[in-house]
């Protein structure tokens, strides 16, 4: 496959970020963006009672629309996270929203769930299912998760989140509740335990019987607020946990003039406080929900290190966007190099080895 990440990223970085992302998004519409090898089974895993080819997912944020799923699937990704969808269209806050650091290696977005809404978002995923002519199904090439969220005005929780899972349930091979972005108002407060069982039980009265739910915290919670959290995520029988999503911190050490900006810090500086969430959160789990690491993920050492501390895979957002698309077959080859190094044959082998007891 061609590097892409050397001969268009440079190109894309050229433009302003939230041009550039419309740009990426239309070029793979448009079937430009190759195809990646098959992936060796050492890097299958399997969670969520699927099976992904690798364990590196793309996070949600990238194709809120789903308007690239198979071409960024096609791109090597082990499992693609489209949305976050709203229940109506909305357009977000005021530009600009989007903003590069290069020199932190993290991005800051306040892009507030801007999205065409349910309706449309689900028209696409129809079509990306419809048969082909010999009669198989077309869909994604590997696991779909749809990322559902609330719109910023009119929202009522506890109807919303329901009836998104209903929407999307026949199209999700998971469905993931964003309960924790920083730029919609009164968002974060519904990661209350309390508030979160209420939620769980209205979608599981309303949906018998669908999918995988997962739910997406913030990393800015007290480290005391994850256990009551994860005990009502599992007593409202949700199946596993995203940690994290982006912070409203801002470290020390950030040197670009755009960290002033307000909105979502991800990317790099976000990997110590992820890193720290997941080990509190993988210690009192002790296996009985699937975690999915967030944050500040560059190498495939660092996704060992994460698979150790007990994630059953990881999901990438900033580190794509600024390297490109070939920040996958370097991340892989370096995970299978880290594997062989410490005697791990498969991914399985290493997954919970470092897990706090």
């Amino acid at each position: 496959m061609i590097d892409l990440g050397t001969l268009v990223t440079p190109l894309l970085h050229r433009f302003d970020t939230e041009t550039a992302h419309e740009l990426a998004i239309h070029s793979l519409a448009l079937g430009l963006g190759g195809q990646a090898p098959k992936d060796v089974p050492a890097l299958s895993t399997r969670t969520l009672g699927l099976r992904f080819p690798n364990p590196i997912g793309l996070a949600a944020g990238f194709d809120k629309d789903a308007r690239a799923i198979r071409p960024l699937a096609k791109l090597g990704f082990g499992h693609i996270e489209a949305g976050t969808v709203t229940p109506r269209p909305q357009p977000g806050n005021p530009g600009p929203r989007l903003f590069r650091l290069v020199e932190d290696g993290a991005i800051i977005n306040r892009m507030g769930f801007n999205g065409c809404g349910v309706d449309r978002f689900c028209r696409r995923l129809a079509r990306l299912h419809r048969p082909m002519p010999n009669g198989r199904m077309r869909g994604p090439t590997v696991p779909l998760g749809v990322n559902i969220g609330i719109n910023k005005t009119g929202s009522d929780p506890l109807r919303d989140y329901p009836d998104l899972v209903a929407r999307v349930r026949p199209y999700a091979d998971y469905i993931t509740m964003n309960l924790s972005s920083p730029n919609t108002p009164g968002l974060r407060d519904l990661q209350s335990a309390t508030m979160l069982k209420e939620l769980l039980d209205a979608i599981n009265t309303r949906n018998p019987e669908r999918p995988p739910l997962l739910v997406k915290l913030a990393p800015d919670l007290d480290d005391s607020s994850y256990e009551p959290i994860l005990e009502a995520a599992i007593e409202g029988g949700a199946q596993g946990l995203i940690l994290t999503n982006t912070t409203i911190a801002r470290p020390a050490t950030l040197r670009d003039p755009a960290a002033r900006e307000s909105g979502g810090l991800s990317g790099r500086p976000l990997a110590p406080r992820s890193r720290d969430v997941l080990r509190i959160v993988s210690g009192l789990n002790k296996g009985r929900l699937a975690l999915i690491s967030c944050g500040g993920i560059e190498t495939g050492e660092d996704i060992l290190a994460r698979i150790r501390m007990g994630a059953d895979m990881v999901q990438i957002y900033s580190s794509f966007v600024l390297q490109g698309p070939g920040i996958l077959a370097r991340m892989k080859t370096e995970l299978l190099d880290a594997m062989r190094r410490d005697g791990f044959e498969t991914i399985a082998d290493a997954h919970g080895i470092d897990r706090p007891n």
